[in-house]
């Protein structure tokens, strides 16, 4: 986990494009895969091998220029606040407007690390136009293309390294669990129903960012740390329920947690939305369990659990291998299954397997159905072992690596999945020299 970035300035300056330009082949393999919604604001890139969200903050503005002020100005401390780094973007062609001018001055005030980013600078007479930027404040203004992509380099060196290190767990090794979804599934009562109404808080624990403060709840036989989604208790600064600031607040506890508690309104389906924030917790590799909240109000001649499972299933293929249990927060029903099920989730996580033991389970498996040939050359798969990172990540030895293809990696995931306990914990596969 690397920060996040978000992307600031007024409409039409490229934010998008931009932003689509950031995250790009990241996203298309997932989208390809999962039919999720195109108009995400926020997606996972890397840069120098460090990796790090997005958040675009454009493309929902509409209506006259004040409402366009009153918009912009929640998006840019919205960005102030949850964003480790901000790209400041300006338009060469059009030059410094007003609004460019308050967007600096709010950006002044924060303490972020701010990047003045000059798009459409293709050429060299726009390049000339840049130095009458500097009437921001900002001493470095970053020349770039949005769309072919020139300049960007630059700027992404500096951009990383303004980034937190990854964060060191200072912590007590408990389970760190954040309840996400959209707004009005239920995420507060759900979290009442789990802590009786704050009766049980312990203690407050300084979480290990500024300002994701952990609970430490100590419940049902169970000691865990609940990351605040920042929503729960800020509802009164944010009036407006609007998705893209719930989502702003769901990546933040996302990135912070070991396990994400996806909660689903069984009234509205698991929708766009919810795909996009359960994709973003399977991206980040965090655990995941699926709860379909309300599920008291559901009629239930016409939707058994078992066919909203498989509904669910449908739209989280090919993660398929992942817990979903029907649950009610306000007459307390499968509470105690919820964390039960995340805290089986947690450990599963953490495991190791011991390298002779997947080597005798797997190498069988690969000689019985080794990758098929590719160019008429074979691919020989000599030995596996699990990597010493925080979730778990294979690395397969081979003479061939480049010519394994992704059904087989399926297949491999499909077999460690078997032969391994791996029920809502994400898993990464990578084919190495020998």
């Amino acid at each position: 986990m690397g920060g996040i970035v978000a992307v600031v300035g007024r409409p039409n300056v490229g934010k998008s494009t931009f932003f689509n330009r950031l995250i790009q082949k990241r996203e298309a393999i997932v989208d390809a895969v999962s039919g999720v919604t195109r108009d995400r604001h926020y997606g996972k890139s890397d840069w120098n091998g460090k990796d790090f969200t997005v958040i675009d903050t454009g493309g929902y503005v509409e209506g006259s220029d004040d409402v366009f002020q009153k918009e912009i100005d929640k998006q840019v401390n919205l960005a102030i606040e949850e964003a480790d780094a901000i790209v400041f973007m300006v338009d060469i062609e059009e030059g410094v407007t007003g609004m460019d001018q308050i967007i600096a001055q709010m950006l002044r005030r924060s303490q972020k690390p701010v990047f003045l980013t000059a798009n459409k600078g293709d050429n060299n007479k726009r390049l000339e136009n840049k130095s009458e930027f500097y009437v921001l404040g900002y001493e470095n203004i970053y020349p770039v293309s949005a769309i072919n992509g020139s300049g960007t380099g630059e700027l992404l060196d500096d951009l990383v390294e303004a980034l937190p290190d990854e964060q060191v767990r200072t912590d007590d090794g408990l389970p760190r669990f954040a309840v996400v979804g959209r707004p009005n599934a239920g995420k507060s009562s759900f979290i009442n129903a789990l802590i009786g109404e704050e009766r049980y808080i312990v203690t407050d624990v300084a979480g290990t960012t500024r300002d994701s403060i952990d609970t430490r709840y100590n419940r049902f036989g169970f000691e865990f740390n609940l990351v605040d989604t920042a929503g729960i208790r800020r509802k009164s600064k944010v009036k407006e329920d609007i998705e893209f600031y719930s989502v702003m607040r769901s990546v933040r506890a996302i990135e912070h947690s070991d396990v994400c508690l996806v909660l689903v309104d069984a009234t509205r389906g698991f929708d766009g939305q919810v795909q996009n924030i359960f994709w973003l917790a399977h991206r980040n590799n965090k655990g995941i369990v699926i709860l379909v909240n309300k599920w008291d109000l559901v009629e239930k001649e016409t939707q058994s659990s078992k066919a909203f499972e498989e509904e669910i299933k449908k739209k989280t293929s090919p993660f398929v291998d992942v817990p979903i249990l029907f649950i009610s927060s306000i007459n307390k029903q499968r509470i105690f299954k919820a964390i039960e099920t995340a805290v089986d989730v947690f450990k599963r996580r953490a495991e190791k397997i011991p390298t002779r033991k997947l080597n005798d389970i797997l190498l069988p498996i690969i000689q019985y159905q080794s990758p098929p040939a590719y160019k008429g050359k074979f691919v020989k798969i000599k030995f596996c072992t699990q990597l010493p990172t925080s979730h778990p990540q294979f690395a397969f030895f081979c003479n061939l690596p480049q010519y394994v293809k992704d059904p087989y990696m399926r297949f491999l995931e499909n077999k460690i999945r078997k032969n391994f306990n791996y029920n809502g914990v994400p898993i990464q596969i990578y084919f190495r020299k020998k």
